[in-house]
């Protein structure tokens, strides 16, 4: 009998597929809240300009490549789909229309991009940053996704477990962002002027968009309304709170107060971890998955001054950092209930998983890191990927796109030594300790 269309699962399914695109602008918002004002107009065009970039690039080649039958050895997909071909409206992916599959994908592509330009805030022309995002799609996300969601993938035959995203969008993502963040070098006055965020009520707004999306993000990731897409959805909720509350009780200990922007920063650890381990692990799990994010990546946002990278909006700190703890975690919190058979090692199932979620980390990771770096190097050579030091210094914002986001913020003000339009954390926000 062939596979037919179940109304119910592809109605959840869209719904979940307009949350995660929202995410997209949703980030957007976050990044640009983090940034010094002359930069907020560039750091949301990052963002937006992902979409129609992804988009096209999905459609023509990304789809079939991630998705399509296995053009051997598990590492990349065929062409049969190229430009959407064979499939049409009665096309069947499971019991949802594969159109509908492959949108709800391609927003994860889109997102996975856009993350990858908060390290790189402030200093990246906005051309380079349009020729890499294709290619970075084509060259670095597809080979990744295929190899962990695609049937025939060699991560997904070795039995690494990634329920909606710890491999394919946080590690590949973060892997990359500290790529582009060694290309390109350090802002001015990284690690000497004070670059604190320059809207935090768009910070906060925009954490609270993502954290809704999220829910699309992962519980839709069950391609159904089940009782397994109920527990996903819940332990999100549950990751982002523990989350937060461990980041606050760092800063609480550490610098002796909770600050808004570490609220905001401990939501989206909590969630970067739990989006890999969400359909694999209990709601006591979750507990411990959100806890150990919050508090690992509140640590791990500083390393960049003391490894002089810099990751201007710490992407490498909170999504590198917390995929590798939520990949990480499933090979010690699996629990039957949630796999269907998998254990993790405290529930019984002994060192194979943790074996298998390590290596696939390592590969993603790896191969993320060294594709990217190659990426960048290339369009830096021949392009030009950084403004010179007069247009970053006078802005981003006004020499790139002609225009200002506030009144006060006119070309020709320096961000240097300006309290309040520095983007990032620097040592006086994140302590280097």
């Amino acid at each position: 009998m062939p596979p037919t269309i179940d109304p119910a699962a592809t109605a959840w399914l869209l719904g979940s597929t307009a949350l995660v695109l929202l995410m997209t602008p949703g980030l957007a918002i976050f990044y640009g809240g983090m940034v010094r004002s002359t930069g907020v107009l560039n750091m949301l065009m990052m963002s937006f300009i992902a979409i129609p970039l992804v988009t096209v690039t999905w459609l023509l080649f990304g789809y079939s490549l991630a998705f399509g039958p296995d053009a051997g050895g598990g590492l990349i997909g065929t062409l049969e789909h190229v430009g959407l071909a064979g499939i049409d409206p009665t096309t069947v992916r499971g019991t949802v229309p594969e159109l509908l599959y492959a949108t709800f994908q391609l927003t994860f592509a889109i997102l996975t991009a856009a993350l990858v330009s908060g390290a790189i805030a402030d200093r990246a022309k906005f051309s380079g940053w349009m020729v890499f995002v294709p290619l970075w799609t084509l060259a670095v996300y597809v080979p990744i996704a295929h190899w962990v969601w695609g049937p025939d993938g060699w991560l997904a035959k070795f039995g690494a477990l990634d329920y909606a995203g710890g491999l394919v969008v946080e590690i590949a993502s973060g892997a990359s962002a500290l790529a582009l963040a060694l290309v390109l070098g350090p802002r001015i006055g990284f690690k000497v002027d004070a670059m604190r965020p320059h809207n935090l009520p768009f910070v906060l707004l925009g954490a609270g968009l993502l954290w809704f999306g999220w829910f699309g993000f992962n519980a839709g990731s069950s391609l159904n309304a089940s009782g397994l897409a109920a527990a996903v959805f819940l332990n999100t909720l549950i990751a982002g709170c523990l989350g937060m509350l461990g980041w606050l009780a760092v800063e609480r200990v550490r610098d002796g107060h909770p600050t808004t922007f570490g609220a905001a920063s401990g939501v989206v650890a909590g969630l970067v971890a739990i989006t890999p381990s969400c359909g694999y692990v209990d709601t006591l799990g979750a507990v411990v998955v959100g806890l150990a994010a919050g508090t690992v990546c509140s640590f791990a946002v500083g390393w960049k001054f003391k490894a002089n990278y810099d990751d201007s909006l710490d992407v490498v700190g909170v999504h590198f950092v917390g995929g590798v703890v939520g990949t990480v975690l499933i090979g010690l919190l699996a629990s039957q209930v949630m796999t269907g058979g998998v254990e993790g090692l405290l529930y019984g199932g002994g060192l194979t998983q943790l074996g298998k979620q390590l290596l696939g980390a390592v590969a993603v990771a790896a191969y993320a890191f060294g594709v990217s770096f190659a990426l960048g190097k290339g369009i830096d050579r021949f392009l030009g990927f950084r403004i010179s030091k007069e247009d970053e210094t006078s802005g981003i914002d006004f020499a790139l796109h002609a225009e200002t986001a506030y009144a006060e913020g006119v070309h020709g003000h320096s961000p240097r030594g300006h309290f309040g339009i520095g983007g990032g954390h620097t040592p006086h926000d994140r302590d280097e300790d």
